[in-house]
């Protein structure tokens, strides 16, 4: 690869580390308590939603408690 022999025209941007701003950004604002109940709130729904879902599924990921019972259809009983 070449290296370009001409100085870099946005030679500024290198010496942005170097830079401190005396200027100090403002205070973060805090939540009112509405906000931290909606959040609370929100965040109960989500975990109950995710262990009500498990609880609704578990029946169906676990394995049949008779593995002799056979499903057998109608269609074949009267041939």
């Amino acid at each position: 690869m070449f290296r370009r022999r001409e100085p870099v025209p946005f030679a500024f941007i290198a010496e942005a580390d170097k830079f401190r701003s005396n200027v100090t950004p403002p205070p973060r604002e805090r939540p009112s308590a509405a906000q931290v109940v909606g959040r609370t709130l929100i965040g109960l729904v989500v975990a109950v939603g995710l262990a009500g879902s498990l609880l609704v599924g578990m029946p169906a990921l676990s394995p049949d408690q008779s593995p002799g019972h056979t499903q057998q259809s109608e269609a074949s009983d009267g041939r």
